[in-house]
């Protein structure tokens, strides 16, 4: 049984376009304060990841040319993230990172760009850009999520999304949905990063962690108090919305 818990950051150097080194900040900040220890293994551009080696793996956002020199490494073992996401392994995908789970994104230009085909979802490129404050409902485990996107992608899939749109364009502008859940694997437009003002998710996405590592650990309560002060913040006076 490891002792401790493995968080692949993957290519850090290319997709850190909205602050996803917040996200792992965050991720390993509430491991400390609960006595787990992490180790975080950067993965750079041109490294194709070990995914047997991790027990929780990121994947953040970049432009477009980021995006197409990522997939072409990713794109060598899509057997292996198959394998690995149906074995459970816990994956947080952020703007980009999340275009790259589904089959293709499809540029301005008409150019398609091949994903991990993990996902039945496609992205096309459109105007205007979705841009704007975001809160989406994710449900009674996750609660309200709140932050920011920034993305002329239109995304469209057949599964569950990660919550339904209150403010903001989600997916695609149009359907009132936002982001996707599928086995252990979310996958989000909301950056900001995604994790400091919403605790909730950051605590779901360790504990999936913890299970699929079989590390006995009980994620105990957390004072709270300042990064839910931020995100009944950023609901009322971003976003208007009652912080109940």
């Amino acid at each position: 049984m490891p002792t401790k818990l493995r968080i692949a950051h993957l290519y850090p150097d290319l997709l850190n376009l909205y602050a996803d080194k917040g996200n792992i900040r965050v991720l390993v900040q509430r491991c400390r304060w609960r006595g787990i220890e992490t180790e975080v293994i950067p993965v750079p551009s041109g490294e194709e990841p070990r995914l047997e080696q991790y027990h929780l793996v990121l994947l953040g956002g970049g432009s477009d040319r980021e995006q197409e020199l990522v997939a072409k490494t990713l794109g060598k073992n899509k057997l292996e993230w198959r394998q690995a996401v149906h074995a459970g392994l816990p994956v947080l995908a952020v703007c980009g990172g999340y275009q790259l789970l589904g089959e293709y994104y499809q540029l301005p230009d008409g150019r398609k760009v091949a994903g991990l085909e993990l996902l039945d979802l496609v992205t096309k490129a459109d105007g205007p850009r979705l841009i704007g404050n975001i809160a989406i409902d994710a449900g009674p485990e996750l609660g309200t999520i709140v932050g920011f996107e920034n993305h002329g992608g239109r995304t469209r899939h057949g599964h569950e999304p990660l919550g339904t749109v209150l403010k903001g364009h989600g997916n695609n502008g149009r359907d009132g949905k936002e982001g996707v859940r599928y086995q252990n694997v979310i996958g989000t437009y909301i950056h900001g990063p995604l994790l400091p003002k919403n605790p909730r998710l950051a605590d779901h996405m360790l504990q999936l962690a913890l299970d699929y590592a079989g590390i006995r650990a009980t994620l105990a309560p957390l004072d709270d108090a300042f990064e839910m002060a931020a995100h009944h913040a950023f609901l009322s006076r971003r976003l208007d919305l009652p912080t109940g």
